[in-house]
């Protein structure tokens, strides 16, 4: 059963309008485009790799201080979609796109936001993949009690209105996040700190956790999902109860 603070994003999603897609009997394989919250050294992207199992594969594309725009224009973008066009014979190609952190500290990356996921939605496609969007990882911003706030809020709404104007599915990884955080409070949150003054990055623990919340929000989009991403049961049972968890 999931918990109550994963409840809201999923009914989120439901709401897409998400596209036909074909029925493929294919093991699929992630491919993780994104910010410095989901790339290595500070992410949850490298952890969720390491969690397929089964036949299925991944890479994490993730950049730090990436946005739509330098994640293009640095090459990264024409990479993943390499990797997508190589794996779509033998594998099911999923690509989650999270932007947000940098587009937002600039007019001009935000005049652009929704084109460029626009665009992205567009070039998976016609690689051969499947585009998901997840809104920005919650990861700052508390407020006197203790709460977090409603961070990144222009980027979480313009990421949905780009799933809306494509049809893709997306999942809001910006609520759930925040949510868990809320429910464990500011000390504990602050463990998965990259450092100790760092409140946007995550260490390797942090990793593992929200590498968590984002499959089992992947695997409420599309259950079938599930045996292809192994989380820990504790994990699992922690963020269902919204308690506190530190991996091993």
């Amino acid at each position: 059963m999931l918990s109550s603070y994963l409840l809201p994003a999923l009914a989120l999603m439901s709401t897409a309008r998400a596209k036909p897609r074909p029925v493929r009997d294919l093991p699929p394989a992630f491919f993780l485009a994104g910010d410095s919250t989901t790339a290595p050294d500070g992410g949850w992207g490298d952890a969720f790799v390491a969690s397929l199992t089964g036949r299925s594969t991944g890479t994490n594309f993730g950049h730090s201080g990436a946005t739509t725009s330098s994640f293009r224009s640095g090459g990264d973008w024409d990479e993943l979609l390499t990797a997508v066009e190589s794996h779509k014979d033998k594998y099911r190609p999923i690509v989650t796109i999270q932007f947000g952190h940098n587009d937002q500290k600039t007019e001009e990356g935000l005049a652009v936001f929704v084109e460029n996921l626009v665009q992205f939605d567009e070039d998976v496609r016609a690689a051969g993949g499947e585009p998901i969007f997840l809104t920005s990882l919650s990861r700052r911003n508390y407020l006197d009690d203790g709460t977090v706030k409603q961070d990144l809020g222009n980027v979480v709404n313009l990421t949905i209105e780009a799933a809306e104007q494509t049809g893709a599915r997306w999942a809001n990884l910006n609520e759930a996040s925040r949510e868990y955080l809320n429910a464990i409070g500011e000390e504990d949150a602050m463990t998965y700190n990259l450092s100790e003054d760092d409140h946007t990055h995550l260490n390797d623990a942090g990793g593992v956790v929200f590498a968590g919340v984002v499959a089992q929000l992947l695997k409420g989009l599309e259950p079938s999902f599930d045996p292809y991403i192994e989380v820990d049961a504790e994990l699992v049972a922690a963020l269902e109860a919204g308690e506190y968890y530190y991996p091993a």
